[in-house]
C-alpha cells in the first residue's frame, strides 16, 4: 500500500495524516502553530512527519498551506494568517525530513480531497467552495486541479460583489467573502439581534443576552432551533453564495459546487438557500443544465487527505 502523510497548517494548528491510496486517513498527528516563527513551523513538520512514519512505510509529504503557492509547488509566496513571505518550504522541509515534498494551497488541498474521493468523486467539473471564516475554495477541470498560471487560481472569495461594499482583510472593497463566510454570518446574527431581538430570543439567549457575543455556533444552534433570526442570518448568507455560484457557472460551466469549510457543518441551513438563489440567478436555466449542489464529506481531514494525494501524484 502507498501511503503518504498530509500537513494541513493553519494560523494555530499544525495537523498531519497518514493517508492510503483510497483516501483514509491511517494515523494522525497534531501541534500548535508558532506562526511568528518560519524556522520552528519546519521544525514541527518534520517532527509530525518522524512521527508517522516510524512504524510505515512513506513515499511523499504533502503540505497545505493558507496562503499563495508559486506555480512549482515549492514556495509559500505569500500567508496572510503565518511569517512566510517567499519561503522556500519545500526545499526546507525536504532538507528535515528527507522525503519528497509537495506544497499546495490549503483550499487547494481540500478541494482535491473532496474531488477525488468526496462529494465530487466522478465527476470532471467539481467547483468547492470552503465557506469558513472566509471563503476559499479550488476548481478541478477535465479531472486536474486548475492552478492558474502563477498557482494562485481560484482564489474566489475575493471576487468582488458588491462594488464600494465591505473593506475586506485583502484591502479591497466589496469582496464576496465579506456577503458569504462565517464572519459574514455573524454580522447578520449580530445586527439582526440588535434592530429585532424580538424575533432573535433563542439566539440571544445562547449568547447572554448580549448581540455582540452573538458566535458562529450559537447561530448555528439557534437555527436548529427555529430562531427566526438566525434562520434568516443564513438565508441571507446562502443567498449571497448562491449569486456568486450563478457567476461562477457563467465563466466555467461546472457539473457541481461542493460546499465545504465549518459554517458547511449547518448543513441544509446553508445549502438549501444557496442553490434556490443559484437556481433563480443563473443565466439562461431554461436551455442549460443547473449545477448540482452538495455538501462536502470530508470535515476538517479534507486538506490532509488532499495534499497527501497530491504529493502522491507528483
Amino acid at each position: 500500500m502507498a501511503l503518504a502523510i498530509g500537513v494541513d497548517i493553519g494560523g494555530t494548528k499544525v495537523a498531519a495524516g497518514l493517508v492510503d491510496e483510497q483516501g483514509g486517513i491511517v494515523a494522525s498527528a497534531r501541534r500548535d502553530t508558532p506562526s511568528h516563527d518560519p524556522a520552528r513551523i519546519e521544525e514541527i513538520i518534520a517532527d509530525v512527519v518522524r512521527e508517522l512514519q516510524a512504524s510505515h512505510e512513506v513515499e511523499a509529504v504533502g503540505i497545505g498551506a493558507a496562503g499563495f503557492v508559486d506555480a512549482a509547488r515549492s514556495t509559500v509566496v505569500f500567508a496572510p494568517n503565518l511569517a512566510w513571505r517567499d519561503e522556500p518550504l519545500r526545499v526546507n522541509v525536504e532538507k528535515r525530513c528527507g522525503l519528497p515534498v509537495v506544497v499546495e494551497n490549503d483550499a487547494n488541498a481540500a478541494a482535491w480531497a473532496e474531488a477525488r474521493f468526496g462529494a465530487g468523486r466522478g465527476q470532471q467539473y467539481v467547483v468547492v467552495l470552503t465557506v469558513g471564516t472566509g471563503l476559499g475554495g479550488g476548481l478541478v477541470t477535465g479531472g486536474e486541479l486548475y492552478r492558474g498560471r502563477q498557482g494562485i487560481a481560484a482564489e474566489f472569495g475575493h471576487v468582488t460583489v458588491e462594488p464600494g461594499g465591505r473593506r475586506c482583510g485583502c484591502g479591497g472593497r466589496g469582496c464576496w467573502e465579506r456577503y458569504a463566510s462565517g464572519r459574514a454570518l455573524i454580522l447578520e446574527a449580530q445586527e439582526l439581534a440588535t434592530v429585532s431581538p424580538a424575533i432573535a430570543g433563542r439566539l440571544l439567549e445562547l449568547a447572554g443576552g448580549r448581540p455582540e457575543a452573538i458566535t458562529g455556533l450559537h447561530v448555528t444552534r439557534a437555527a436548529q432551533d427555529g430562531d427566526e433570526a438566525a434562520l434568516e442570518a443564513f438565508r441571507v448568507i446562502g443567498t449571497w453564495l448562491g449569486q456568486g455560484m450563478a457567476a461562477l457557472t457563467a465563466v466555467l460551466d461546472p457539473e457541481l459546487f461542493v460546499l465545504g469549510g465549518g459554517v458547511s457543518a449547518a448543513g441544509e441551513l446553508l445549502r438549501e438557500p444557496a442553490e434556490r438563489s443559484l437556481q433563480e440567478r443563473i443565466t439562461a436555466r431554461a436551455y442549460r443544465q443547473v449545477p448540482a449542489v452538495r455538501l462536502a464529506e470530508f470535515g476538517p481531514e479534507a486538506g490532509i487527505v488532499g495534499a497527501a494525494d497530491l504529493a502522491r501524484r507528483r
